[in-house]
């Protein structure tokens, strides 16, 4: 391969660290040297990261570690060099007070971890719910030529007979055990039955709604949203990427190239169809910011009213994303709702999104199913404004009771969430099925993090008259994995003064989903009032060092991303200063 100084123009970022014949160069090389890479690793050919949030701690992305070795040979094999590199790991199942806290500190390791080290493209690899998210906005910022591998999905789960699925069935098995409908012994049983392999949720969840989001974006080969995580095809997936990313370094072909504005609008079309995570408006919005597209909430709801639910997935359908993947997987749905998407955006493959799936075919239409065949007719995600969410709230219409979807109930408040832990059970609480359960201090200030406890569990004792499903309303998030008449990401958030705020118990709520509306039923000189009163006694910030107090300070409301206020935008790929 020809020396890339050789080359006319600007030489690649890694000849201005190995390129160089004087003290500085020597010093690059000869330490990388040390690990058995010889001279010609440094004549110019790429040098590619592989950016990997492997960790034992996040068992999405536990297999990972073996991920990358086939990259590597993609890599190797198109004349690359790879250099692989940890970053920050959030496991979605194990982090406290909630991975989504930490989610802008991974951005801003993998972003400086991008921009300060000698490489040329990168791969990112990744699954669970906040590691992709969190790469992607990093890598954003430097914006160099980019390619994402994910974790794939786990089997299926299987419990006496029938399939059930991650976080989806625990709601419901843990409803039933609190309804007296199933026994400890039998909830215990379905731990090791429900998560049987490495991967993420098989449901429809944040991790896998966002690689398929992903693979809508172009940023991804086909199929990164649905291949099982241990199938021998992601494996050749991932050989595949790189060398990919080869060719994409030598084409500069950078992540900005990829992701511009229909992208980001094909995702959000893409998120109705396959019944998508609530979480992916947070993600898109600070993605978008990173990328400096002009992205708002409003979008959400305009570019999805138009698409029906059409993958028939847990938990808006029956099934799980094995057999999402054997259906045909995105490029399926893509085939199926083309008239609607831009299929002339670029992709990482070198086709454009329609180029990409001109011979595919689906091959379970009750899996996939056809426009006029939809799963449900609403979908998406709707945005919701009123003087309770002046920034406005969303809602998953297809994860919802369709009679709670015009709705005027007596407020059941919550201070906290520890008020809620300890008062949902008690027998005195006044509450009954007509109610709205109203939850304050969850937002990205007050928790702090924004945590996924939107979808509150119902009062037992409604549970034991068979209540079903009521509306709850949160300035907090859900589970893609959860369903339920939830209104979510209330901004402002309670904590930072909004309206939720000084909602009191007894206080009338109307909620109206076709209007998209959503308003506390006092005066205006009512609600000015109470405002000014919570000022006057708002609490003191819990968080007095460290990153949380950095985050509380600093981080935008739901209805920007939730990203923090400095990182917005992106600083690119140079660094002039030398480290010796």
């Amino acid at each position: 391969m020809r020396n890339n100084n050789d080359k006319p123009g600007k030489p690649r970022r890694s000849q201005l660290s190995y390129g160089k014949l004087d003290k500085d160069g020597f010093i690059h090389r000869s330490w990388m040297k040390a690990q058995g890479y010889p001279d010609h690793c440094f004549d110019g050919r790429p040098i590619i990261g592989i950016c990997n949030t492997w960790s034992e701690i996040t068992p999405c992305n536990s297999g990972l570690r073996e991920m990358a070795e086939y990259v590597k040979r993609g890599i190797w094999e198109a004349g690359g060099v790879p250099l692989e590199f940890p970053v920050t790991s959030l496991g979605e199942t194990q982090m406290r007070p909630t991975a989504m806290l930490f989610r802008n500190l991974l951005a801003m390791d993998v972003e400086e971890s991008i921009r300060g080290n000698p490489i040329d493209g990168v791969v990112l690899l990744g699954g669970c719910d906040k590691t992709t998210p969190g790469q992607l906005m990093g890598a954003a910022s430097v914006n160099l030529p980019t390619i994402v591998v994910s974790s794939g999905p786990m089997l299926n789960g299987k419990f006496r007979g029938r399939d059930i699925g991650s976080g989806t069935d625990v709601w419901k098995f843990s409803e039933a055990v609190r309804a007296g409908e199933m026994s400890q012994e039998d909830f215990i049983a379905a731990e090791s039955a429900m998560s049987r392999s490495r991967g993420v949720c098989m449901t429809m969840g944040t991790a896998s709604t966002v690689s398929n989001l992903v693979e809508a974006m172009g940023l991804c080969l086909p199929y990164n949203g649905s291949i099982p995580a241990v199938d021998a095809r992601r494996q050749a997936m991932a050989h595949m990427s790189g060398r990919e990313i080869v060719r994409l370094v030598e084409e500069d072909v950078r992540m900005k190239d990829i992701v511009r504005k229909e992208s980001l609008i094909n995702a959000i079309k893409v998120n109705s169809a396959i019944g998508g995570s609530t979480n992916t408006v947070m993600h898109l919005l600070a993605l978008a910011g990173r990328l400096e597209i002009d992205l708002e909430l409003e979008d959400f709801d305009r570019y999805s009213r138009d698409l029906p639910l059409l993958v028939d997935l847990m938990p808006s359908g029956r099934f799980l994303m094995e057999d999402y993947h054997y259906a045909g997987g995105l490029p399926a749905v893509i085939k199926k709702i083309g008239a609607h998407l831009d299929l002339s955006a670029t992709t990482v493959s070198g086709k454009t999104l329609g180029e990409q799936i001109e011979n595919v075919e689906c091959y379970n239409d009750d899996v996939i199913r056809n426009l006029d065949n939809p799963v449900k007719e609403n979908s998406g995600i709707w945005v919701l404004r009123g003087n309770l969410c002046p920034q406005g709230a969303i809602i998953k219409p297809n994860a919802a009771s369709t009679e709670l979807m015009n709705h005027t109930g007596r407020a059941v408040v919550f201070e906290s969430i520890e008020d809620y832990h300890a008062r949902k059970d008690l027998p005195e609480l006044d509450i009954d099925e007509h109610c709205i359960m109203v939850l304050k201090g969850c937002g990205p200030k007050g928790y702090p993090g924004m945590p996924e406890v939107g979808n509150m569990a119902l009062p037992k004792k409604l549970l034991e008259k068979g209540v079903k499903d009521m509306l709850r309303i949160s300035d907090a998030r859900m589970s893609g994995t959860a369903f339920g008449s939830v209104i979510l990401h209330v901004a402002p958030e309670a904590s930072a003064g909004g309206p939720l705020a000084v909602v009191r118990s007894g206080d009338l709520i109307e909620f109206n989903g076709e209007a998209r509306t959503l308003n506390l039923k006092i005066s205006d000189q009512e609600l000015q009032a109470r405002l000014e009163e919570w000022q006057r006694n708002k609490p003191e910030p819990t968080y007095q060092r460290g990153y949380a107090r950095l985050y509380v300070d600093t981080v935008l409301q739901a209805d920007k991303g939730a990203d923090l206020d400095f990182l917005v935008g992106g600083s690119g790929d140079e660094v002039s200063r030398e480290s010796h």
